[in-house]
């Protein structure tokens, strides 16, 4: 078995594609330990194409097999409106949180940090940060979240992660993929070699999707000397939102 992962591999490379993900889960690599003996997901990582733009057409979707999201009728035709009106409607423009698993998978990095309690998640996009706790079991009662509450173990290099706890305030992606306020997100991030990560996240929410629908995308881990996440701001994006809307009511 292990000499036909290498032939893969191999055939992979010499052909200049990319590994497929699947089989970079699957393969042998054991990664670094912490000094508590978890599995080392300590670092600087960031996808390496980033599917924000539409998570279908991004191929990033693997569950269900037609790479299309489950929703509902009723649901369908909300995400229809929501991108009709991406522009104005979608809350990065207003510089909200992006929440999970979209904070993600944007084309910013982010750092994670590993202590035997909890594991924890800075983020450059707009000082986004997340505590996974690896010691509770049971979601907080009576109170939501942008980024959902994130209770963690491992399952042998895994970390898997489940996520509760939700508002309805967040978009998947710019092209209106959206959930309630029922959104359940079990996430899976996997070390796959020294500098690649594979993260995965299985979406649930019985309000919006007929079933549970599941994506994944690689990560990939910045390797330059004295490389750090750095602060970045939204305020930005406000202003020429403005001036767009401006112009357009000024008839320009």
């Amino acid at each position: 078995m292990k000499s036909r992962f290498r032939s893969l591999w191999a055939a992979a490379a010499l052909a200049g594609l990319a590994v497929p993900l699947g089989l970079r889960a699957a393969s042998d690599y054991k990664p670094p330990r912490t000094a508590d003996g978890q599995p080392d997901l300590q670092g600087i990582w960031e996808v390496k194409a980033s599917p924000d733009k539409d998570l279908e057409k991004s191929k990033v979707i693997v569950e269900p097999k037609n790479g299309k999201i489950p929703y509902l009728p009723a649901a369908l035709e909300k995400k229809k409106e929501n991108e009709k009106n991406s522009a104005k409607a979608d809350p990065l423009g207003k510089c909200y949180m992006p929440g999970v698993p979209r904070i993600n998978l944007l084309n910013y990095p982010l750092q994670i940090f590993q202590t035997p309690t909890e594991v924890a998640i800075a983020y450059e996009y707009i000082h986004n940060w997340r505590n996974i706790y690896l010691k509770r079991d049971k979601h907080l009662d009576g109170i939501d979240f942008w980024q959902g509450d994130s209770i963690g173990h491992w399952e042998g290099d895994t970390l898997v992660v489940d996520v509760g706890d939700f508002n309805d305030q967040t978009w998947f992606d710019k092209a209106g993929d959206y959930h309630s306020d029922s959104l359940h997100v079990t996430e899976r991030y996997t070390r796959t070699g020294p500098d690649t990560l594979l993260y995965e996240a299985t979406i649930e929410d019985p309000k919006t999707f007929s079933q549970p629908w599941k994506i994944r995308a690689e990560l990939r881990r910045n390797t330059q000397p004295n490389a750090r996440i750095l602060e970045y701001e939204c305020e930005y994006l406000k202003e020429v939102a403005a001036q767009k809307a401006a112009g357009k009511s000024e008839g320009k």
